[in-house]
């Protein structure tokens, strides 16, 4: 299919094979059990629509809109959002292994990361205000001059967040997680 406005449409993983998504604007769209991996989603808009069960592993996002834009249950590996169009740059992920991503200088405060995997993401220079990390895996994700006033993360572990170079004031921890924050001085803490 050639065309360049979806509104209301539901795809799944046969009606999305003849489908162009780059320069294509997507209103309410429901993707669903679609192999979308290594496509090419530069310059689209998605714009209150959901991807579930979905494989978007290695897409290219220049100039991508993605506003107000559900991830559930998808493998999400290695994207660049920080290639994303800035202008109301919003979406939340559920059950998503995001690993190997970049949120390098994104603007997504009050973000929802909801039981997904950020292993090795970047989220330097990011400003994650208010955002929650409910029980998250964020193992080798860089912050650094990171914003995450505010932020929850108290269920989630394996981090590791220099205070001295990150804003966290009013941040939410607990514990064992907050060790992560302890991580840089090269200490041993006893149980």
């Amino acid at each position: 299919m050639t065309d360049s406005f979806f509104e209301d449409a539901i795809f799944d993983k046969t009606t999305i094979q003849d489908v162009i998504l780059k320069d294509v604007e997507f209103d309410n769209c429901t993707f669903l059990n679609c192999d979308l991996s290594n496509q090419d989603f530069s310059d689209a808009q998605f714009t209150d629509c959901e991807f579930t069960d979905c494989n978007l592993s290695l897409i290219r996002l220049a100039k991508t809109a993605l506003r107000n834009v559900t991830f559930k249950n998808c493998k999400m590996l290695g994207l660049r959002f920080d290639d994303c169009n800035a202008f109301g740059l919003a979406f939340t992920f559920e059950n998503c292994i995001l690993n190997y991503s970049s949120f390098f200088k994104t603007s997504i405060r009050n973000t929802l990361f909801r039981n997904s995997q950020l292993v090795e993401v970047d989220l330097s220079e990011s400003n994650l205000t208010g955002s929650v990390f409910d029980n998250c895996n964020l193992s080798g994700a860089v912050f650094e001059h990171t914003v995450l006033d505010k932020a929850d993360l108290i269920t989630s572990y394996h981090y590791s967040i220099n205070p001295e170079t990150n804003r966290i004031k009013k941040a939410k921890f607990s514990y064992p997680g907050v060790l992560g924050l302890l991580n840089q001085y090269d200490i041993e803490i006893i149980e």
